[in-house]
């Protein structure tokens, strides 16, 4: 012992040293009661042996405890280096998800770019019909009103108040157009073409025309028709305006929460069915083409997850099922509760998969597109992300049918809070 220091007050300051914290301590003492040895262990030493000694006993006692804390400290090590390669893999991962995403946004592009033209056209078109009106002499279009003669105002409103007709093909209209044409041919009015032409495009039926006949036997009733169909195509190029803006900024926001990356180490809320639309907006492009897209969601709440790692397994797997049927087809996405799981079904009309590669198709680098198509990452990437989420996918194909079934743990927000009450008070 040292001069006003006992034996534990040294192995007090030896631990709380960060120098010499890690040096195995053991206590020689010709004290042997129970009290003493435990004041020993707690004050940090690894042994305790009592007077007399036996000197080999020391000596294997030194060496044993040298022993454990040279296994301690390469444990130690090794234990630091798994934590630096699990960091490594995870952001290995992060990159292989990445490069995925950026690989579909590669091929998808072209389409994008097609589907917020299109609504920027018909919006640039529409300004320019709005334009065109606004443009002419106000007053001119004041006055006609005034110079419309009373009794005919109420035509001038009833021609304003249909609707258009919705997405009438080419023969319905022509259809149309002969049956307006012949109830005016059967009144006598002149311009019957022209009006039925005018009035077909106005959304007017042939029910409806009864009630305006008499407007076209009065001598300016095709002046009246021609003012109300500016008027039509002025309302109509609003609600196109309205419409092509909704569809673009639903591309523009499908796209940028498709390429916003969040390699998150704690889930958030997310809503499964909202990340499944989004890929289908992204490929509405690919789809129109031919394929037929059967939805059946049920209703579910939002789930503690990662949400745009799932996002790239509905990529994943709808892009697969696009390609496996050459964008033509049936697509059907099935999302339902079973139990305390959500499945999500994806299911395509292609030629199916092979059954002697059927069990290889989650292994990395397994592929079977031609050379330069695909990594064969993809759906080890997908397995690797529901295996994060504790959760598992399955396949199942036959000729002419392929389903990919992913089931994952519906754990809400809520679920999660009283489980860790429930964890705490059991611990308590």
């Amino acid at each position: 012992m040292m001069p006003e220091m006992d034996g534990y007050a040294v192995c007090e300051k030896l631990k709380a040293d960060p120098k010499t914290k890690d040096i195995p301590i053991i206590f020689v003492s010709a004290l042997d009661a129970v009290l003493d040895k435990v004041k020993a262990f707690e004050m940090g030493g690894v042994d305790y042996v009592s007077k007399p000694i036996q000197e080999k006993e020391l000596f294997a006692r030194v060496e044993t405890h040298l022993e454990i804390r040279r296994l301690q400290k390469h444990l130690q090590e090794r234990n630091n280096k798994l934590v630096a390669t699990l960091q490594q893999l995870k952001q290995a991962q992060s990159q292989l998800v990445e490069s995925e995403k950026m690989a579909v946004l590669g091929q998808l592009v072209a389409g994008i770019s097609h589907e917020i033209n299109t609504p920027l056209g018909a919006i640039r078109s529409s300004v320019e019909n709005l334009a065109d009106f606004l443009g002419k002499d106000i007053k001119t279009q004041l006055n006609f009103w005034q110079t419309i003669d009373h009794k005919q105002q109420p035509y001038f409103l009833e021609l304003l108040r249909y609707p258009a007709l919705q997405a009438l093909s080419s023969r319905e209209k022509r259809k149309l157009k002969r049956k307006l044409r012949n109830t005016l041919d059967s009144a006598n009015i002149e311009h019957s073409d022209r009006i039925a032409d005018t009035l077909v495009d106005m959304g007017i039926s042939e029910p409806e025309l009864s009630s305006i006949l008499p407007l076209f036997k009065q001598p300016d009733g095709l002046d009246i028709l021609d003012k109300a169909y500016e008027f039509f195509t002025l309302r109509k190029s609003t609600e196109t305006i309205q419409t092509a803006t909704e569809r673009a900024a639903k591309i523009i926001f499908a796209l940028k929460s498709y390429a916003r990356y969040d390699f998150g180490t704690e889930k958030t809320e997310g809503d499964l069915i909202k990340g499944i639309e989004t890929v289908l907006t992204l490929y509405y492009n690919q789809i129109k083409k031919g394929v037929d897209v059967i939805k059946n969601y049920q209703e579910l709440p939002p789930i503690l997850c990662y949400p745009d790692e799932l996002t790239q397994v509905w990529t994943n797997l709808i892009h697969n099922a696009l390609q496996a049927m050459n964008y033509q087809g049936k697509l059907r996405i099935d999302v339902e509760k079973n139990n305390d799981m959500i499945d999500v079904r994806i299911t395509d009309s292609g030629k199916g998969i092979p059954s002697d590669i059927l069990p290889r198709i989650f292994e990395p680098f397994f592929t079977t597109k031609v050379a330069g198509e695909g990594s064969g990452l993809g759906l080890d990437i997908v397995k690797r992300i529901l295996e994060k989420h504790e959760g598992k996918i399955s396949v199942n194909s036959v000729s002419g049918e392929t389903v990919f079934t992913v089931s994952i743990p519906m754990i809400t927000k809520e679920k999660a809070d009283n489980s860790q009450i429930k964890e705490l008070q059991i611990s308590q």
